[in-house]
């Protein structure tokens, strides 16, 4: 590996840091982290769920590990696999940042349930349609019983009294029993029907388990779009504009493939003041950060010609390993808010390709910054419901470079030599000598006023001097002339 390429893993280590992280007490109900997801409704997310909520999308997390046990997340990670050689698809052994990748996760595809709704739903998955009168009210009374110890003394607030008694009658559990479960219970991804593939990563320089990060990287990349993802989210950063030519194949490969990939800018708290790789790749939608008024983000965002659109990186709440939630910040939860919302485009129009998803997120933004394509919003900020069903311009590819033209500029590699030792019978060419090749004639050096001044005066001084010479001696004879005569 190259100086610049260890360079670059060390920044991409340093970039997965979260900007303004805040720990924040868990909340007494469930719902109190719902309602601090104002993208919801702000970027018309539910009402696109009218239309679709991302069944049949696979997103690909390209993180630290995602926990596949929270309850929000429950059933959404369909796969994964780590490619730093100290982990399992989970955080890897000696991550930092360990609780990254599922924050990530559960803003793309989180199901918005919480401890509290999957407990209550065990309980009513019992078989209870068989039991005599007296085993009901012996069950009946340990389901309250249950109830209370789920949620406390004031369990009646959290349960629906009309599910409660419709259970109660018909013995058929209901869909609904808590007062805030699905869609108003914990934290919900942008797809809540979306698939998940947890890609772990070590990002370390050195990594003491396997490959470096620039090595990871192109392995995550090539795993995800192998198995099956067709939306890889990336919400990592460098501080580096370029990219190891490693990665070509990698991103290559994964356009080839028609999967979209979508990454986060940056965070300028971390340093990161312009757009950094992979978010700088052609092809590759980057996702700038605002705020809940929509201003860009001073701490959470990145700027620079590259980025794609902006959507919320602060305030943000999300998933962490185990049962909890806490609130964050940064570009890194700005990217799966974006990636969720190519999963509802594509669901509700399977006919376009990654390209065209990307031309209905891009061209539906709301127009905010400069006229045109803002280096810090892009082309806006996200407006899932337009995305999903709205009217768009005509795509044209032209619009939208890719890494392949990028490439076919850009990574020019030297001229393969011709083979010549053979020649084609019927070309009438008889072949010469073994032996060295003649020397090429070299071509004539052109002259120049200093190549031929200096001789020209030397020239000239020399035949002033033979003339005065011969002046001297013809005057020298006609003297000598004159005195013998």
């Amino acid at each position: 590996m190259t100086v610049g390429s260890r360079a670059l893993g060390a920044a991409l280590a340093l970039g997965l840091g979260l900007s303004g992280m805040i720990l924040a007490a868990p909340a007494s109900h469930a719902d109190e982290w719902r309602d601090q997801q104002y993208w919801l409704e702000d970027y018309g997310i539910t009402e696109a769920w009218e239309t679709t909520r991302g069944e049949g999308m696979t997103i690909a997390v390209i993180d630290t590990g995602v926990d596949s046990g929270h309850p929000t997340l429950s059933g959404a990670v369909v796969g994964g696999t780590d490619v730093s050689g100290a982990g399992d698809g989970g955080a890897p052994v000696g991550q930092v940042a360990t609780e990254h990748g599922t924050l990530v996760a559960s803003l793309a595809a989180g199901r918005g349930t919480s401890a509290q709704a999957d407990a209550v739903a065990a309980l009513v998955d019992e078989d209870v349609e068989d039991l005599d009168e007296d085993e009901w009210a012996d069950w009946w009374e340990d389901f309250e019983a249950s109830l209370e110890e789920i949620y406390g003394e004031d369990w009646q607030d959290e349960v629906d009294a009309e599910a409660r008694s419709e259970f109660e009658e018909t013995r058929t559990a209901p869909r609904e029993l808590t007062q805030d479960a699905d869609p108003q219970d914990g934290v919900i991804g942008v797809a809540p029907e979306a698939s998940l593939l947890s890609v772990s990563l070590l990002l370390q320089d050195p990594n003491p388990y396997g490959g470096g990060t620039e090595e990871q990287i192109a392995e995550a990349v090539t795993w995800a779009v192998d198995n099956g993802a067709d939306i890889i989210n990336m919400s990592l950063g460098s501080g580096f504009q370029e990219w190891p030519e490693a990665w070509d194949e990698a991103f290559l490969y994964a356009e080839q493939n028609d999967v979209l990939v979508v990454a986060a800018s940056g965070n300028r708290a971390s340093g990161h003041l312009s757009v950094g790789a992979p978010a700088t790749i052609p092809g590759v939608l980057a996702v700038a950060g605002v705020d809940e008024s929509r201003e860009i983000s001073a701490d959470s965002s990145s700027q620079g010609i590259a980025i794609g659109i902006a959507a919320a990186s602060e305030p943000l709440v999300g998933a962490m390993p185990g049962d909890d939630y806490m609130q964050w910040n940064g570009t890194s939860g700005a990217s799966p808010i974006v990636a969720g919302a190519a999963a509802l485009v594509w669901a509700a129009n399977p006919e376009l390709s990654a390209q065209e998803v990307k031309h209905r997120v891009l061209s539906t933004a709301d127009s905010e910054g400069a006229e045109g394509v803002d280096p810090e919003y892009g082309h806006g900020v996200l407006d899932v419901a337009e995305a999903v069903s709205g009217d768009v311009p005509a795509f044209e590819t032209a619009q939208y470079p890719t890494l392949a033209e990028w490439v076919r500029v850009h990574r020019r590699g030297e001229v393969e030599p011709t083979e010549t030792d053979e020649i084609p019978e019927d070309a009438g060419v008889v072949a010469g000598p073994e032996g060295e090749p003649r020397a090429m004639p070299e071509p004539g050096q052109p002259s120049t006023a200093q190549d031929w001044a200096g001789p020209v005066a030397v020239g000239a001084a020399a035949m002033l001097v033979v003339a005065v010479l011969t002046m001297a001696v013809i005057h020298y004879r006609l003297v000598r002339r004159q005195e013998q005569s």
